[in-house]
C-alpha cells in the first residue's frame, strides 16, 4: 500500500521560506512521477512542481525562481523549497505519486504566508 506523508507547513511571513518533505512508503520515489499540488481556498487544485524518474523537472510560471523540488531517493522522500513566499502561495500542499494507471495522495500539510 502507498502511503504519503507530507510535512513541513506552517505560518510564514511574506518574502520568506519553507521546506516541505513528502515521506513515501510502498513505492519508490525513484521509479514514479513525483509531483506537488496546492489548492487554495475556493480554487481548483493546481500543480506547481513535478519531477520525472530522470530528475527532469518542470514548475508552475507563478513559482518558477521562488521553488526547488528535489528527491532523496535514499530517504524515499521528495521536497519542495519555497523562498521569497507570497500571500497568493497560502494553500493546502499536496505530495502525489503516479506510476500508470495509479495515482496516489497524500493529506496534504497547510502553508499560511500572512503578516
Amino acid at each position: 500500500q502507498v502511503q504519503l506523508v507530507e510535512s513541513g507547513g506552517g505560518l510564514v511571513q511574506p518574502g520568506g521560506s519553507l521546506r516541505l518533505s513528502c515521506a513515501a512508503s510502498g513505492s519508490s520515489v525513484s521509479n514514479s512521477l513525483m509531483g506537488w499540488y496546492r489548492q487554495a481556498p475556493g480554487k481548483e487544485r493546481e500543480l506547481v512542481a513535478r519531477m520525472s524518474s530522470g530528475f527532469a523537472t518542470n514548475y508552475a510560471d507563478s513559482v518558477k525562481g521562488r521553488f526547488t523540488m528535489s528527491r532523496d531517493n535514499a530517504k524515499n522522500t521528495v521536497y519542495l523549497q519555497m523562498y521569497s513566499l507570497k500571500p497568493e502561495d497560502t494553500a493546502v500542499y499536496y505530495c502525489n505519486l503516479y506510476v500508470p494507471n495509479m495515482d496516489y495522495w497524500g493529506k496534504g500539510t497547510l502553508v499560511t504566508v500572512s503578516s
